[in-house]
């Protein structure tokens, strides 16, 4: 069953008691971390006291996620990190729960009045937040692809969020008029030197915010399920180090992309930027992905990240950020 909206304030209410007894953080700070008002952060502190969260510890295992959370912000220098609590292996259940406070943190970008760009990756766990957001006009906003619209084969792309995005705020958006990954270098050449890909990217190249999500490389992984590459191609990315792609664009443990040129020199996705002064948020989770989303962390490909338990406590204990876990 999907998370319900009061357990979700639970958890809000116990990660800012943790931050606000614990971590020690004023409630403007709180405010600021988690991009509320201090009035919510000052009401939801209140609703931690009235349901008994708050003794002489915190009783309540959001605390734990608020650690992992303080550990990799401190760790990767991250501008926003929010790791929800979750159990077992319900693949849809935790993408309900990632999409629930991921719809929080994309709402406070989206309720900007000043005009803003906003860049999108795809993926189902990035499509299953924007299903999340509330209907909120903002014609004023565009939204742009990162990713080509469709596969080799001339299917769509199943997870093409800007379109979804621009059906919940009114806004205008720009689909990359490309295939994610074409046959060859000289096919590449004829795409993005279009005109119109150029007109796409050079928006794209201005975004306010940038929300992506993260893959991880194996086979029967959704590069490969969705048509993009072949079964081959995914022994040569494993081969050449492979451990995660965001957009396509494959990473190894260490955060670089992987030196593979025959897969790179074929990719038409416009290219993450690293060490991004503009917020670049990923959402992404499971255990079975700590290694991908590690990777992005590493090679500073993100500066936002929206996970779960699982995944941020795998994350931590390799990097020994946290005592692991018996």
């Amino acid at each position: 069953m999907p998370p319900s909206k009061d357990a979700d304030k639970l958890d809000q209410a116990a990660r800012i008691a943790w931050l606000y007894y614990v971590a020690g953080k004023t409630q403007q700070q709180i405010a600021a971390t988690l991009h509320i008002s201090r009035q919510t952060a000052q009401r939801l502190l209140g609703i931690a006291i009235e349901r008994n969260l708050v003794n002489v510890r915190l009783t309540h295992r959001i605390g734990a996620c608020a650690e992992l959370e303080e550990a990799l912000r401190r760790h990767y220098g991250l501008e926003l990190c929010e790791v929800v609590p979750f159990d077992g292996d319900d693949t849809d259940g935790l993408r309900a729960k990632i999409a629930i406070t991921g719809g929080r943190v994309m709402e406070h970008f989206l309720s900007s009045e000043a005009p803003i760009i906003v860049a999108l990756g795809t993926g189902q766990t990035l499509k299953s937040v924007i299903g999340r957001l509330p209907v909120l006009p903002r014609p004023q906003h565009r939204f742009v692809n990162l990713v080509g619209t469709f596969a080799r084969d001339g299917s769509s792309n199943l997870y093409d969020v800007a379109l979804s995005m621009a059906d919940k705020t009114g806004s205008r958006y720009y689909l990359l008029p490309a295939p994610l990954l074409v046959s060859s270098v000289e096919e590449r050449s004829r795409w993005c030197d279009h005109d119109l890909y150029k007109t796409v990217a050079r928006i794209a190249g201005k975004a306010d915010v940038t929300f992506i999500g993260i893959g991880h490389v194996a086979p029967g992984c959704p590069l490969e399920r969705d048509g993009y590459i072949t079964q081959l191609e995914v022994r040569q990315l494993l081969r050449a180090g492979a451990v995660g792609e965001t957009s396509g664009w494959v990473l190894n443990a260490s955060g670089e992309l992987i030196k593979l040129p025959s897969y790179h020199d074929k990719l038409t996705t416009i290219p993450p930027q690293r060490h991004s002064r503009k917020p670049v948020i990923a959402f992404a989770g499971g255990k079975y992905k700590w290694e991908a989303v590690r990777a992005a962390l590493r090679g500073k490909w993100i500066n936002g990240l929206v996970t779960d338990e699982s995944c941020a406590l795998a994350i931590a204990e390799s990097e020994n950020l946290i005592t692991p876990m018996k």
